[in-house]
């Protein structure tokens, strides 16, 4: 796909389970740190009870109903922000979790965030290190990836060729659905999990 013939936000209007895929490889810049998208999961909105978007468009959710190219941010466990690219047109609520990555610039700024002792591979290995190795928190909610702001989103001209998929991380509804995406054989993709309340 060349880029130059797709407006990047355009590229992010599809059905969430087939964009998410589609941001593999792509950059992801925040506060100095820059991270090369190595798995996402897609969450599809008022389709999929997993979502934080399922029941309906709340103060909460609100970017994720806005248009694509967006980013939401949440707050998980207590201790951690993760962060979604908006997907799908206005008013769809759906997003692709951004996983993990490799940290190609910043990584001594990434690792001041992170700890001295972390290893380069974990970095961003995991949705709450990505976050806090990038340093985005829920101030950062909204941010147009597109924009000339604070956070920046490269989508790469020609996704990975070798996609593997199974089911999410650490959800206990649709937890079988097979929207985790990540780069088949990449060294910087995240330990599999499954919910112990999954059924």
């Amino acid at each position: 796909m060349n880029s130059s013939h797709h407006p990047p936000r355009d590229r992010l209007l599809g059905p969430v389970e087939l964009v998410a895929p589609t941001i593999l490889g792509a950059t992801l810049s925040h506060a100095g740190v820059t991270v090369r998208i190595t798995e996402v999961e897609a969450y599809a909105g008022e389709r999929d009870p997993a979502s934080h978007a399922y029941r309906g468009e709340t103060a909460r959710n609100a970017v994720m109903f806005g248009p694509p190219g967006h980013l939401y941010v949440y707050f998980t466990y207590g201790m951690h922000h993760a962060c979604n690219v908006v997907c799908g047109p206005a008013g769809v609520g759906t997003g692709a979790l951004v996983r993990a990555g490799e940290v190609v610039d910043g990584c001594e700024l990434a690792r001041d965030r992170r700890g001295a002792r972390v290893r380069e591979r974990d970095l961003a290995r995991g949705p709450g290190r990505l976050a806090q190795a990038l340093g985005i928190t829920l101030a950062d909610g909204g941010a147009d990836l597109f924009a000339d702001g604070p956070a920046r989103l490269v989508l790469d001209a020609y996704p990975p060729e070798f996609v593997a998929t199974g089911p999410r991380v650490g959800v206990s509804l649709a937890a079988d659905v097979p929207w985790r995406f990540w780069i088949a054989g990449d060294p910087y993709v995240s330990d599999y999990k499954r919910s112990p309340r999954a059924p």
